[in-house]
C-alpha cells in the first residue's frame, strides 16, 4: 500500500468519526426531558421523561407539561398533541435570572439584603433568587450546598420577624430584623444533619413548615445539571424555584 492510499483512508475513517460524533451530539442535543407535569396526565408524563425528538407529547384539558431542552424550557398545555421538541426563544434576562439562581455565592450587602442593579428584581420578589438559600416557607427535603454557610431568606423585609426552629429537644429563635431578608443558619445551637426533621415556625408562617437536609456533593454549573441532580436527591421545592425562574424567563 502507497503511502498517499493510506493518508486516503486514514482521512476517511476520520471523517466517517467526525460525522458519527455529530450524528451522536446532535441526537442527545435533541432529546428533551419533563421538569413539570400537571393534570390528569402527569402520571404519563412524570417529572424526569426523556423525550426523543420524534416523541409526541398528547395531552387532555387541564395538562400542564414543562420541557427543558439545551437549557431552555418550553409549556405544553393540553388539550392537544405537541412534538417533543419545538424553536424556543429565550428572553434577555434568562442569563442574568438562571445565573444568579445557580450562583455558588450571592452577592450579599452588609444589612443582610441583596446588591442589586436595574435589571434585577426588587427584594420583594416571592422566590428566593437563588437555589442554595433556604426559604423557610418551603416544606420538603432541602440540598445544601455548603452546611457552614447556608443562609435562611425571607420574601419580605420590612418588619422585624422572629423564626423559630426546633429540631429533637433542641429549639433556637433567629431574629430577622427589617431591612435584611436573610440570617444565617444557627449551626452553633442546630447543627445541619442529614435525614432529620427540623421545625420551622413564626416569621409569618400560617402553619409550621418541616424541612429535612440533604448533602448536594457537588454544585451543578449548568439548568440541566442542576436539575437532574435536584430531581435525584428529591429536592422539589428548589427544583421548582429553578424550573419557574426559566419558564417566566422562556418566550414562547
Amino acid at each position: 500500500m502507497s503511502f498517499p492510499d493510506f493518508r486516503a483512508r486514514r482521512l476517511g475513517l476520520s471523517a466517517a468519526v467526525a460525522i458519527a460524533a455529530v450524528t451522536i451530539v446532535g441526537t442527545a442535543a435533541a432529546q428533551s426531558m419533563v421538569v413539570r407535569s400537571t393534570g390528569p396526565s402527569a402520571s404519563k408524563y412524570p417529572t424526569g421523561t426523556k423525550l426523543k425528538a420524534s416523541d409526541r407529547v398528547t395531552l387532555v384539558a387541564g395538562d400542564k407539561v414543562v420541557l427543558m431542552q439545551s437549557g431552555k424550557t418550553r409549556t405544553l398545555s393540553g388539550p392537544g398533541t405537541f412534538g417533543a421538541t419545538g424553536n424556543v426563544q429565550a428572553s434577555q434576562s434568562m442569563g442574568t435570572t438562571v445565573t444568579r439562581m445557580l450562583a455558588k455565592g450571592p452577592t450579599m450587602r452588609a444589612r443582610g439584603g441583596f446588591s442589586r442593579d436595574a435589571t434585577m428584581p426588587a427584594p420583594l420578589e416571592m422566590r428566593a433568587p437563588n437555589l442554595w438559600l433556604l426559604d423557610y416557607r418551603e416544606a420538603g427535603t432541602f440540598c445544601v450546598a455548603d452546611p457552614a454557610t447556608l443562609m435562611l431568606w425571607r420574601p419580605h423585609m420590612d418588619s422585624d420577624q422572629l423564626l423559630r426552629i426546633e429540631q429533637g429537644d433542641k429549639s433556637e429563635t433567629v431574629a430577622f430584623v427589617a431591612g435584611a431578608n436573610f440570617r444565617k443558619w444557627p449551626t452553633d445551637i442546630l447543627p445541619v444533619q442529614y435525614g432529620v426533621d427540623y421545625r420551622l415556625s413564626g416569621a409569618g408562617l400560617a402553619a409550621p413548615v418541616t424541612v429535612r437536609f440533604t448533602a448536594m456533593e457537588s454544585t451543578p454549573d449548568t439548568p440541566e445539571a442542576s436539575v437532574d441532580a435536584l430531581m435525584v436527591k428529591g429536592c422539589t421545592p428548589q427544583l421548582d424555584r429553578l424550573v419557574d425562574a426559566m419558564e417566566e424567563a422562556t418566550a414562547g
